[in-house]
């Protein structure tokens, strides 16, 4: 169906291709998963498939990609557009009308369909994606996982034979992102429709991969494999065959279920190593000290706690130091009874929330629950329609901007509303002036969170995650003592997601409260102290990370899923336990 024969792509100026050496062949009906580090060309890939590279992005493409027979060099994008669906990682660039509906409706339209055969089809994706009830929505009120549900609706509707996907799932809660998946695979099944996506998120996509196609590097050449062969040799893979790593499982398990299976010893070996819901909560699996009375695995009382504290590891010192501050230390952000309307809806409702200096909050719930809509409120954009909202002595839709940057950041879902400047260079120089902050301040952020990006680079022909960074960075630059983060991981491989979870731990440390609206489980897993759950727009859960995820089926990671009834939450935990018990 698809045929690459040794394809490189080499964009203007640049001095080496960004992708190399493909040459492979996608069979009809296969769904295939495309993996590797941020910038290594996974959408530069995806775009010679539906032929916006060269036609639309420019650069030079050698080589041959044919999809159904038909050669994207010599057909543009419209001339592949009944057999090639493309959704990108911006899912507003993608829309052309202004409700969901229309929009469903439009590539039939213009394939000149039957209107008997439009509304049937729409009406088939309304109940596929569960966007009946949003049917007449404006795009522009959708949440930005909505919009992604939209953006996927609107290829689905003209049945193409291949389907481009880049990070679908990104902006998508965990139940929605199964049921897209779940959709993707009956495509694939029962339609014998061709699959290629991208995905950073493999803890979500890896098990319904026929194939997976890895770019280990820029220009490097691909490896085309199954799920547990590559996953096996890849640089980047999801918790549960990093567990399985660890463990020295062979094969590899790639599901909850498979995993679940084999780790019967491994419970064993970690309800020896300590006590476990003590070590998921932040405080440490500590082992029995010789002669201390009580059950193995227990917490001995023979040493005081100053003392055992100091053998932790490091992140778990950072934990307890993180909760004891949370019990004791000031609040930078405070709502009370908070509302707010957008239009008709009434998006919170009742809304009562501290945030207290050193505090990591996660911010969870299905699309559209409010979350992006209680950032925004923080940091000025909305006024409440009833309650209040203080970021210390300040009243943040009242206070000037240029003031308010000093109490509280805010990295959009969107990073290219924050970015104005041509280069990288002039946008952390910009960064610099406005936060009042020492030249180099900004460019230091960025190099540490996003290593190798040249100065001269335009924010524009950075990644999705990378310019994600970027912003990330000009936000710090003032160092707020609130910093809002909506969707922080989406575009990130783990590797940039291992250094972003790492930089805020230090700003955590450092007494800054962050707040984190997220779908990523595994990221409030390793870096919240606490989950406060929104669903229609009301507060339904607030808690200790611990305690809210493990009880949710939905927002529960992976390790907690294979290891239940023990509370652990990330790979790094079981491998500090597993380490302390040698």
């Amino acid at each position: 169906m698809i045929r690459f024969e040794d394809v490189s792509v080499t964009y203007d100026d640049a001095a080496a291709p960004t992708v190399a050496g493909v040459d492979l062949t996608v069979p009809e009906g296969e769904l295939v998963l495309l993996v590797g580090p941020s910038g290594v060309g996974k959408s530069t890939l995806l775009g010679t498939v539906s032929g916006l590279v060269p036609h639309f992005t420019g650069g030079t493409l050698r080589g041959r990609v044919t999809v159904a027979g038909r050669d994207t060099r010599t057909h543009k994008p419209r001339e592949l557009a009944d057999v090639v669906g493309t959704v990108g990682q911006d899912p507003l660039s993608h829309f052309v009308t202004d409700t969901v509906e229309d929009e469903l409706a439009y590539g039939m339209e213009s394939l000149g369909l039957a209107p008997d055969v439009m509304r049937r089809r729409v009406e088939e994706t309304l109940d596929l994606l569960g966007l009946a009830d949003l049917r007449e929505r404006p795009i522009a009120t959708l949440s930005g996982g909505q919009q992604q549900r939209v953006a996927i609706g609107s290829v689905l509707t003209p049945h193409p034979e291949v389907l481009v996907l880049d990070e679908p799932t990104s902006a998508l809660d965990p139940a929605a992102a199964e049921e897209v998946l779940a959709v993707l695979q009956r495509l694939v099944h029962d339609l014998g429709t061709t699959v290629l996506l991208a995905e950073h998120r493999l803890e979500r996509v890896v098990q319904y991969a026929d194939q997976v196609l890895l770019l280990p590097s820029p220009g490097a050449a691909p490896v085309l494999g199954t799920p547990a062969d590559v996953m096996a040799v890849a640089p980047v893979y999801p918790p549960v065959v990093g567990l399985g790593r660890l463990a020295g499982w062979e094969p590899l398990p790639l599901t909850v279920r498979d995993a679940r299976r084999r780790a019967g010893d491994l419970r064993s070996q970690l309800a020896v190593a300590g006590s476990c819901s003590a070590g998921a909560m932040g405080v440490p699996p500590v082992r029995a000290e010789p002669g201390a009375s009580g059950s193995v695995g227990t917490t001995s009382v023979a040493r005081p706690l100053e003392s055992r504290a100091s053998r932790w590891p490091t992140w778990l010192r950072r934990r307890h130091s993180a909760q004891e501050r949370q019990a004791e230390g000031t609040s930078v952000a405070v709502t009370e009874n908070l509302a707010v309307r957008r239009a008709r809806v009434e998006a919170l409702r009742r809304v009562d929330l501290q945030v207290t200096a050193g505090e990591t909050l996660a911010l969870m719930g299905r699309n559209g629950a409010g979350k992006s809509t209680l950032l925004n409120t923080l940091v000025g954009m909305l006024e409440p329609s009833t309650g209040s909202v203080r970021l210390g002595r300040a009243t943040p839709h009242r206070t000037a901007p240029r003031e308010l940057i000093r109490h509280v950041g805010l990295v959009p879902q969107e990073p290219r509303d924050l970015l104005h400047a041509d280069t990288v260079a002039a946008e952390c120089a910009s960064a610099d002036h406005d936060a009042g902050a020492a030249p180099g301040t900004c460019r230091a952020l960025v190099g540490e969170l996003l290593p190798g990006i040249a100065d001269d680079i335009h924010p524009r022909d950075l990644s999705e995650g990378q310019r994600l960074t970027l912003a990330l960075a000009v936000v710090l630059t003032a160092k707020p003592p609130l910093l809002l983060l909506d969707e922080p991981t989406r575009g990130l491989d783990y590797a940039a997601k291992a250094r972003l979870v790492q930089h805020l731990r230090g700003l955590a440390d450092a007494g800054h409260a962050i707040v984190l609206a997220t779908h990523d489980v595994e990221l409030a897993a390793e870096l919240a102290h606490r989950v406060v759950i929104l669903a229609d727009g009301e507060v339904v859960a607030d808690g200790p990370t611990a305690d809210v995820v493990v009880s949710s089926p939905s927002f529960a990671p992976q390790v907690t899923k294979i290891l239940a009834p023990q509370k652990w939450l990330t790979v790094a935990q079981v491998r500090a336990a597993l380490d302390g018990a040698a």
